[in-house]
């Protein structure tokens, strides 16, 4: 048995930083991972996608150059596209190991899981803490669809391993992974083909943001099947076919499984210990990530947080202060997220259904993209910026962005939500012209009329 003050299980964007921060107090800390360090962000997820989708809009937005009057010839090297991926990931993933072993950190690689009196297990060694905190992530989910598990698929995880780019790709799911890694195929030069058993794209975005999405990929050439389930995956040698509810087919020669994410716990063997899980199995945790067990915490998406590698990064500092004494909880934090397809998708704080479904009374003002002097001098002039506010105090309480780079715009509101504002301070703004910002301070003063 070895005494720890500090056990970490998973090295995701949670784990590390809460790791690096205990050693440097001086405490005896050792984190498990029996995978990759870096967890889900660095190795399959934001890294790698965001690494592919600056080769794939390069080229989509050369393309796109017809409109300013610019005519190019676009040559992908897709073998050079994902050498420079899994270069970049392999460079993040060696950093973070690296930062945590300098840092005193021990680093053991194994499979770590609990034993019953709350220990926890390492190939033939066990560890003792006072402090046991779970980032173990999550991990793809594969739908029990008849066939499927009889030939090739890729994920999330798995695609970064291609060396050739697919004549033609098939994609279940219509999520923002699904859209993003589409989107990216196809700018690279692969048919793309979306399947979403709901009836529209990003089921949980407004209406308004599927559309726009929509009608710009399916521009692009990516074709969309909606509102129908997959009831048989079959393999002929290097082709792959979909039979769909209704008894139509559609072949491809690749195909791309991201029907959503489940909780990275079956090997914790958490029960055993007393922490409990929940239906679904996420780690059950309280406000301040505290699991069912005394000394045991849990962070990121393994606690049912938001998927995000900033939440997660967030919980370890949440986590910190509570440690510290500091009231901190679990979702103390203005939410914000973006899809990185073109045009972007971006959110922060509540949409209008969503404000109301919480029995707030509130409105929205809608402001469409080409009419910002910028967007339409750039040719960019899809898609909307949204502003909810809450009526009785005028605050800000939410907005929903569809356009060129909303992920950057989306900070403006993030701070704005966050310091309690009122539409009147953004509507008295100046911004700077011409800038897509620009649009912000108008999209407020038109809730004055």
């Amino acid at each position: 048995m070895e005494h720890v003050d500090v056990a970490v299980i998973g090295s995701g964007q949670g784990g590390v930083p809460f790791a690096f921060e205990m050693a440097s107090q001086g405490k005896k800390v050792a984190l498990f991972e029996r995978s990759r360090f870096g967890g889900s962000c660095i190795n399959w997820g934001c890294t790698p996608s965001k690494a592919f989708l600056a080769s794939a809009h390069a080229a989509g937005r050369a393309r796109a150059a017809v409109g300013l009057g610019v005519r190019v010839r676009v040559d992908v090297d897709f073998p050079g596209v994902m050498e420079r991926v899994r270069g970049i990931r392999d460079s993040f993933a060696l950093s973070a190991q690296d930062r945590l072993e300098k840092s005193g950190v021990q680093t053991i690689r194994a499979e770590a899981s609990f034993t019953r009196s709350g220990c926890v297990r390492a190939g033939d060694r066990e560890y003792e803490a006072p402090l046991i905190v779970i980032d173990t992530g999550s991990m793809p989910v594969i739908p029990p669809i008849s066939g499927l598990e009889q030939g090739p698929y890729l994920t999330y995880r798995s695609i970064w391993d291609l060396e050739e780019l697919p004549d033609r790709t098939l994609i279940l799911g219509g999520g923002y992974t699904g859209l993003e890694l589409g989107q990216g195929l196809s700018r690279l030069g692969s048919s793309v083909h979306i399947v979403e058993m709901n009836e529209r794209i990003l089921g949980r975005e407004s209406p308004d943001v599927s559309r726009v999405l929509t009608n710009a990929l399916e521009e692009e050439g990516i074709r969309f099947t909606l509102g129908k389930t997959v009831q048989k995956v079959e393999y002929d040698q290097n082709t792959v076919r979909l039979r769909l509810e209704g008894g139509e087919m559609i072949a491809g020669d690749a195909l791309l499984v991201v029907a959503g994410i489940k909780p990275s716990t079956v090997a914790l063997n958490a029960p055993e210990a007393g922490i409990a899980l929940d239906e679904r199995g996420y780690v059950v945790v309280d406000e301040h990530l505290k699991t069912s067990r005394d000394g045991v915490y849990a962070m990121g998406e393994v606690a049912g947080q938001p998927a995000f590698t900033h939440v997660s990064w967030e919980d370890h500092q949440r986590l910190l202060a509570v440690l510290s004494g500091v009231e901190r909880t679990r979702d103390d934090r203005v939410l914000a997220y973006a899809v990185f397809t073109e045009p972007q998708v971006a959110r922060a704080g509540y949409s209008l259904e969503q404000a109301r479904q919480r029995g707030l009374r509130a409105r929205n003002t809608v402001l469409q993209a080409k009419d910002i002097a910028r967007a339409r001098e750039w040719d960019q002039e899809r898609g909307f910026y949204e502003m909810v506010i809450e009526e009785e105090t005028d605050r800000i309480i939410g907005a929903t962005m569809v356009g060129y780079e909303v992920s950057e715009l989306i900070h403006i509101f993030v701070d704005l939500i966050e310091a309690g504002a009122d539409w009147q301070l953004l509507g008295k703004a100046q911004h700077i012209h011409p800038s897509y910002a620009e649009g912000l301070p108008t999209l407020a003063r038109m809730f004055a009329g």
